[in-house]
């Protein structure tokens, strides 16, 4: 799904917030202390080739004597501690861990060999290891907690208190014992949080079908799929396999086993992994004298208590509800044209029914619309349409890369450069299975542009490879949203830890979200969607289409919602009994379709180790998002002056401001969840 944006990059105990956990920025360190010495690492391209194992795990090693050398200088400081001295070498540090977990983020999920991958998924526990002994540092808490920021700018002041904050989560006003047992409880949660990561991308469940079985899925994907030695073909959960079938494909029986090997992805090897994960972090909430996980996790966001979070799930949910029933009944009706004695909607029934829904209630044809969406014109558009709304230029970037298909550009305002970034958009064994974008180097103001990478798994190429779902188009979209507010974002703040998407983590989605509006926009589609011989997607199509978009919408935000309860649930106390079982039964409080017993979805939840326990940012920045949009609605979704304020207010700060504020003064008002209920209401 699209919303798999931000698998974390766990820093330890998430105290050490300005790191953002899933978005973990990585530039060249800058402003070290006295005492220390200047990091080994070029503040250019990360990669100058893809490197081996070997080399990975000695680039870990060269940032962790790094980190630890401006670290103890740090703690050996003396004298008055000041902003332009204390502050900015702690600044350094963050910069510095940030760069090397964002950088071995990246190999994680994109190396071509299982040792490559594990070895940066080793250097991340290892730079999550270090970003917890900066967290427990009491000298350099005391340090921080000394200066005296009366003639400090505001976005430095809120920087400091925010910091504090962090560390006093993290346990630094424990005594070293104690302090000794959050290192290792943090180590322990990491540990078992890469392993987690891990397995599900290394999962090789798939099953056998009779090519008969394929029946209803499109040409170009039958075409993909040849059958082997023994006339059967092989199907593998990853998405590009899996969502197609669970759309189109009219034998039910296939469905119905496709979904349920694919609720067992990396079952039962993540069963003592996630076990592992739910009870450290509760061990480290209590050390830390916090009820739960979920208590300690949500004191820096906007959404700050465990009873607020439940609040929000259960106000959406009452928004939701009725369209989702809506759905069902509509979806149910349409089962019993093919299954007359249907009682309910199974798991392996809801994309099925819902694409004939909109096919018959609206005329709209996914399969039709997917004809004018081939990759390459859909990345020229997405990259185009940054012109359209902010006015910048996107030009290709001559940079080594890890993988022949890789694409890499360059931003430029007016002329400046102001980011560049990787674009590794198709699938390969291994690597990491849904869409993300991953921060690689923060952009300070007059100092360093901005630099990231979009990990996704979209089909390659032109008409006759390349051809995307308008879903997919969604997600392109979405992805690369992040990257804007990255970018955007890193231009003025002063420091690291406030760059890019360094807000509280239960805004970082809305941006993105927003911005998905746009591929819906007849006049933005016709920029770049055009079938293989050269025709304009027509406007009667994308009124179809939107006509159909609310469709079966209340259904997927109430299984959304089940999913942050079960995020929400799993970290209110240490881990049931039964995971499964208590997996299911969170789902159930929300989800219209029923998970069968052999489901154990909580072992292939990504989320469960990057968000922890605040999968629920997806439907605050949701409503954020739907707020945010009746800007553009009002003024124009082409408006330069809308688009303007947007970039100015909410996303050129950074983290510089609370998100509140920054939504508040785009808007003219607090948020409210009046334009969520309202898009709810649209499909009656």
């Amino acid at each position: 799904m699209r919303t798999s944006t931000f698998v974390a990059l766990t820093i330890a105990v998430s105290a050490l917030a300005l790191i953002q956990p899933a978005m973990a920025s990585a530039p060249h360190p800058r402003g070290l202390p006295k005492g220390s010495t200047a990091a080994p690492f070029a503040a250019g391209p990360l990669l100058a080739a893809a490197p081996d194992a070997a080399s990975i795990t000695q680039r870990c090693s060269d940032y962790a004597t790094q980190i630890t050398r401006m670290r103890l200088a740090l703690e050996q400081e003396t004298g008055p501690a000041t902003v332009a001295r204390t502050l900015k070498a702690y600044d350094a540090l963050i910069d510095i861990i940030a760069s090397a977990s964002g950088e071995f983020a990246l190999y994680r999920e994109v190396m071509a060999d299982k040792a490559r991958r594990e070895a940066g998924g080793a250097c991340e526990v290892a730079m999550s290891a270090e970003a917890t002994k900066l967290s427990l540092s009491r000298p350099i808490y005391d340090r921080l907690k000394a200066i005296d920021t009366g003639t400090a700018d505001a976005p430095t002041r809120y920087y400091l208190s925010r910091t504090l904050a962090d560390f006093e989560r993290s346990g630094v006003s424990l005594d070293a014992a104690g302090r000794s047992r959050a290192q290792a409880l943090a180590h322990d949660i990491d540990e078992a949080g890469n392993a987690f990561t891990r397995n599900i991308a290394a999962d090789d469940h798939s099953i056998k079908v009779d090519p008969a079985e394929l029946a209803g899925l499109p040409v170009d994907y039958i075409a993909a799929h040849k059958p082997g030695a023994d006339g059967k073909i092989t199907l593998g959960t990853a998405t590009p396999d899996y969502i197609p079938v669970m759309t189109y494909a009219t034998s039910r029986d296939l469905r119905r086993r496709f979904s349920l090997v694919y609720g067992q992805r990396a079952f039962p090897q993540n069963e003592a992994n996630l076990r592992g994960l739910l009870d450290g972090r509760q061990d480290l909430a209590a050390l830390v004298g916090r009820p739960n996980w979920a208590a300690l996790t949500f004191e820096n966001r906007m959404v700050n208590t465990p009873a607020k979070v439940q609040t929000l799930l259960d106000q959406m949910a009452d928004a939701a509800r009725p369209a989702a029933d809506r759905d069902y009944a509509r979806k149910l009706a349409v089962l019993r044209q093919s299954v007359p004695d249907a009682t309910r909607l199974e798991p392996w029934d809801s994309g099925y029914t819902s694409q004939i829904v909109q096919r018959q209630a609206y005329g709209y044809d996914r399969q039709e619309a997917r004809q004018y969406f081939a990759y390459n014109n859909v990345r020229d558009g997405i990259l185009r349409l940054t012109h359209d709304l902010f006015g910048v230029e996107i030009r290709s970037w001559n940079t080594p890369k890890w993988d022949p298909l890789i694409e890499t550009y360059e931003m430029f305002d007016h002329g400046k450069l102001i980011g560049q970034f990787y674009i590794d958009a198709h699938p390969r064994p291994g690597k990491y299975e849904h869409a993300n974008m991953i921060p690689l180097r923060a952009g300070l103001a007059g100092r360093r542009v901005p630099m990231g990478a979009l990990v996704m798994n979209l089909p390659a190429g032109d008409h006759s490879t390349g051809l995307m779902e308008h879903g997919d188009v969604v997600t392109f979209l979405h992805e690369y949203g992040h990257m804007l507010h990255h970018i955007f974002g890193g231009q003025t703040p002063r420091w690291a830890g406030q760059s890019g998407v360094a807000t509280e983590w239960d805004f970082v989605e809305a941006p993105s979200q927003m911005l998905e509006n746009w591929v819906y926009d007849y006049d933005t589609l016709k920029t770049f969607a055009v079938d293989k011989t050269g025709q304009t997607i027509p406007r009667a199509l994308v009124e179809k289409m939107n006509n159909a978009r609310y469709f079966d919408l209340g259904t997927a935000d109430m299984r959304q919602i089940a999913l942050s309860n079960i995020s929400l649930q799993f970290h209110l106390a240490r881990a049931p009994a039964d995971l499964g079982a208590a997996y299911r039964a969170y789902d159930a409080k929300y989800d219209p379709m029923v998970l069968p017993v052999e489901n154990q979805g909580q072992d292939g939840f990504p989320h469960l180790n990057g968000y922890s326990a605040a999968y629920y940012t997806y439907r605050q920045s949701v409503l954020i998002a739907d707020d945010m949009f009746t800007r553009f609605q009002s003024q124009g979704l082409r408006d330069a002056a809308t688009a303007r304020r947007y970039r100015e207010l909410v996303l050129a700060p950074g983290g510089t401001r609370p998100a509140a504020e920054l939504v508040a003064d785009f808007l003219g008002r607090p948020l409210n969840i009046d334009a969520y209920r309202a898009k709810l209401a649209k499909d009656k």
